[in-house]
């Protein structure tokens, strides 16, 4: 009996474990780390290293990049780009008020879910849409500094797409042909589409807002937890990304903190953003769990490096409560999501209408 307890748990267990063979190509896991570690490597020289962090995260906008005719992969860049600053400036727009803030951010789940999957945006899709959002609601309200902060932004998307044109350029060179990948065909199932927008958006938004009423200090982490979480293309997807989520976070909280000890400057943080961005696109398509180490030190120091430089052991006591509760509100909605009798019959509700 035992024994057969024992091989139940392994089985569970194993797929967490299980490394994928999907790999990336060299050449995008240095674009994707200049597109990110460029912009901070330039605010460093410059002295201006909390506004490059902003760009930094422009920069991310990279990982939508898509294997296709340049033209197209540049479109698809160019609206992501518009995107992300939408994203960004309603944050920054609306965090003087907690409850308008919170409700704003639904909103902005809302939309770029129910735009990525009607245009079958694949992974990440939505989520860095989201990060982006989350993050501009820990920068302090100011009305006069909302498009400075906007237009650094979208320095940073204009750097990723120029490095992308120049990538893509070469490999047009280089290969003789450009690649030929279809477009996605679009998801019609417009009910279905509006039902996942709006479960995702109301948990992270309730997430977000349920952080705030706390209070949590700079509760960021909960919406991109729960918003993480729910990535997840099945139930069972969302319980692995849930562990693995929680368990990276443990461990990732731990190689923050270590970095932080160290006191580091500006520009060995601006190291650290290059190589970790490196490293995530490494793993993130091999094991979720191994990215997750390495994206929590890296969040930590677009968000927190002036917190953790000056009481780390308080910062990642209170990242670990946030990232806790937000994986387990982010597990509920993934239930709700992957219940297929309740959203089936809403969905034939409101296609039979």
């Amino acid at each position: 009996m035992l024994r057969f307890y024992h091989s139940r748990l392994w089985e569970h267990i194993k797929p967490l474990l299980v490394l994928s063979d999907k790999k990336r190509s060299w050449g995008f896991l240095v674009l994707a780390a200049l597109s990110v570690g460029l912009p901070v490597f330039v605010g460093a020289a410059l002295g201006h290293f909390s506004s490059a962090i902003i760009a930094s995260m422009g920069g991310l906008v990279i990982l939508y990049m898509q294997q296709t005719p340049i033209v197209r992969r540049m479109r698809i860049l160019l609206a992501c780009s518009f995107g992300f600053l939408l994203s960004f400036s309603l944050g920054t727009l609306t965090s003087f008020n907690p409850y308008f803030s919170a409700i704003t951010l639904a909103a902005t789940v809302f939309v770029v879910t129910w735009a990525c999957r009607f245009y079958s945006i694949p992974p990440p899709g939505s989520f860095f849409f989201i990060l982006v959002a989350c993050m501009s609601r820990t920068l302090p309200f100011d009305l006069t500094l909302v498009a400075e902060r906007a237009g650094i932004l979208l320095f940073g998307c204009l750097g990723a797409c120029l490095l992308v044109l120049i990538y893509s350029v070469a490999q047009v060179l280089l290969r003789g042909q450009e690649p030929a990948q279809p477009s996605p065909p679009k998801d019609h199932r417009i009910a279905a589409i509006i039902l996942e927008s709006a479960v995702i958006s109301l948990f992270v938004g309730g997430g977000y807002l349920v952080a705030l009423m706390i209070p949590l200090d700079n509760p960021y982490w909960v919406p991109i937890s729960t918003a993480a979480i729910m990535q997840g293309a099945t139930f069972r997807a969302v319980w692995h990304r849930n562990v693995h989520r929680i368990v990276g976070t443990f461990i990732g909280m731990g190689l923050a903190w270590a970095i932080f000890s160290l006191s580091p400057n500006v520009w060995i943080l601006a190291g650290l953003i290059m190589l970790l961005s490196f490293v995530i696109e490494v793993l993130i398509t091999r094991n979720y769990g191994l990215a997750v180490i390495f994206i929590t030190p890296l969040t930590v120091i677009f968000a927190d490096s002036a917190i953790a430089s000056m009481d780390t052991e308080r910062l990642i006591l209170a990242r670990l409560i946030d990232i806790m509760l937000g994986s387990f509100i982010g597990y509920l909605g993934g239930w709700v999501i992957h219940h297929p009798k309740f959203f089936y019959y809403l969905e034939r509700r409101m296609v039979n209408r």
